[in-house]
């Protein structure tokens, strides 16, 4: 589902070039629930954004469920990320004119998923009862709960998470990694980068970042 192979990424240019990623290879395979571990600075950000096309390798290949983002036209990126992959991330992003379920229903309408319930997937992270709330109405852990729902609305093969429990007490985020392990016994890919060594306990596999390279898997 995920492949990359001698990816790098690098910022600015002569002596001040910084090197985010350097010559990183990576499957993942559908089903499959990967951790990517590593502290601040370490790449797992840029290798997100890489997989989902916010971002443009500086060398290297990288094909997700088929297309290879390093040739798509602008076109076909636009569907892809509306289509194949759906983001967690650390910064929440959601519309603070839209109430939760509005939130919720956008992510399942932009990928074309008429048959979504907005409020059952509102309850399975618990905000069952805060459809109708508007995001400054919430928490910041409700917020970050209403970013998953939309995303797990999409129902795209491939969910990237940049921190997906950073915002959440420990009570809920064992409930939200519990849903994220569902998503991958579904069929889909899911990749989270974290530096909680606590999430990567109940991953498939553990990838640890350091520097840009991948130092194991």
């Amino acid at each position: 589902m995920i492949e990359l192979q001698r990816v790098s990424r690098r910022f600015g240019e002569g002596a001040v070039t910084v090197t985010a990623l350097e010559d990183v290879d990576l499957r993942v395979d559908a089903g499959e629930f990967v951790v990517v571990l590593g502290p601040s600075g370490s790449g797992k950000t840029t290798l997100l954004n890489l997989i989902g096309a916010l971002d443009t390798a500086s060398d290297g290949t990288i094909r997700v469920d088929g297309t290879d983002l390093s040739r798509a036209t602008r076109k076909e990126l636009f569907a892809f990320r509306r289509g194949t992959v759906s983001f967690i991330f650390q910064s929440f992003n959601i519309f603070p004119g839209l109430t939760a379920r509005e939130n919720v229903q956008f992510g399942a309408d932009a990928a074309g998923r008429n048959d979504v319930d907005a409020l059952a997937i509102l309850d399975s992270v618990g905000l069952g009862g805060r459809g109708d709330n508007f995001p400054h109405e919430l928490s910041g852990g409700e917020q970050q709960r209403v970013a998953i729902a939309r995303a797990l609305a999409t129902r795209n093969p491939v969910l990237l998470a940049d921190e997906p429990t950073g915002e959440l007490d420990f009570e809920t985020g064992v409930q939200i990694l519990r849903l994220l392990q569902e998503q991958a016994t579904d069929g889909r890919a899911v990749l989270v980068v974290t530096h909680n060594r606590e999430i990567s306990r109940i991953a498939d596999r553990v990838v640890q970042l350091s520097s840009g390279r991948i130092v194991s898997d």
